[in-house]
């Protein structure tokens, strides 16, 4: 019969998993209690959770709330990091703490919006320009044509009035 500590851990998992857009499995053995400290703490400014689970509990919750891509991320010493809202955010979060401080944090796979990934697209999301620079490369990109188009129309009507200009200055040195 399960205890109702572990009930409130399933549904504490159970929660963190139906809210998060992105959850990143990682292999956490080869760190120190300092080092997830500071792993959480470097998340929590990107708006990123991470959370040591139990496989068994992992399973439970993953079970519970529908999520089952979750059974295939979870497998022995699992640290998930649960993102909420830009996906992005969550995978630079871990790469950038990997890239500091050279941790042995391993990414195993990941759930976005309902489908497995690789380590390889964490890694590719993690390379991804914020999202404020990706709207202003689309939008550039999107209005790169009309400018081009408002550029060739303004040429005709300049060349019109140059010509017409230098006729009116001609008309003016023969009068």
């Amino acid at each position: 019969m399960p205890t109702e500590a572990k009930e409130a851990a399933v549904a504490d998992l159970v929660d963190r998993m139906t809210r998060s857009s992105i959850a990143i499995a990682t292999d956490f053995s080869g760190l120190s209690v300092n080092q997830v400290t500071q792993l959480r703490k470097q998340l929590r400014e990107s708006g990123a959770e991470y959370k040591v689970v139990k496989n068994r509990i992992a399973l439970i919750a993953a079970q519970q709330s529908g999520q089952e891509y979750f059974k295939e991320i979870v497998e022995g010493s699992t640290g998930i990091v649960f993102g909420y809202g830009d996906v992005v955010a969550a995978a630079k979060g871990v790469d950038a703490y990997v890239k500091e401080t050279r941790a042995e944090l391993i990414i195993r796979k990941g759930v976005m919006n309902g489908a497995l990934i690789s380590p390889a697209q964490v890694s590719a999301l993690a390379a991804l320009p914020p999202k404020e620079q990706l709207v202003a490369m689309l939008l550039g990109q999107m209005n790169a044509p009309i400018a081009g188009l408002l550029r060739v129309m303004n040429g005709t009507i300049s060349g019109l009035a140059i010509v017409l200009q230098r006729r009116a200055e001609q008309l003016d040195a023969a009068a």
